[in-house]
């Protein structure tokens, strides 16, 4: 987990639109999810993980233990399952609900990562650099 770590700031986001309407969100939301450029904040305290996601108009932040189920409110307002696991140095977080299934995959490459977003047959991709 350790690469995961520290403050990240998005860069570039591609096909974003179309994943937030693929899962339903409306258009009012996705005109915002479309400009604002979140901080993501990763840290650790043992064996427990956070996530926060920080914009001026909405923040989210999700605590879990690597492979254990939660709860989580989504951004957007999903009330899904979800769990994070490490596979093959990707971190790999999936959400389910109503029979649906989404996954958000970051990979680390030095200074940069990647957050590949899937939904269906729909895929995003949004950059990070780490903060210095």
């Amino acid at each position: 987990m350790e690469p995961f770590l520290g403050t990240w700031l998005l860069k570039t986001s591609e096909n974003f639109d179309e994943y937030m309407k693929e899962l339903g969100v409306g258009f009012a939301t996705r005109k915002i999810g479309n400009t604002t450029k979140p901080t993501l904040i990763i840290a650790a305290d043992g064996d427990k993980f956070q996530v926060k996601t920080q914009s001026l108009l909405k923040s989210t932040e999700i605590n879990f233990k690597l492979g254990e189920e939660f709860d989580e409110t989504t951004a957007d307002d999903r009330k899904v399952k979800s769990v994070v696991k490490l596979e093959d140095g990707k971190l790999v977080h999936l959400q389910k609900w109503d029979s649906k299934e989404t996954s958000l995959v970051r990979a680390v490459d030095g200074n940069k990562l990647t957050l590949t977003l899937t939904f269906g047959n729909v895929v995003s991709t949004r950059h990070y650099e780490k903060a210095e």
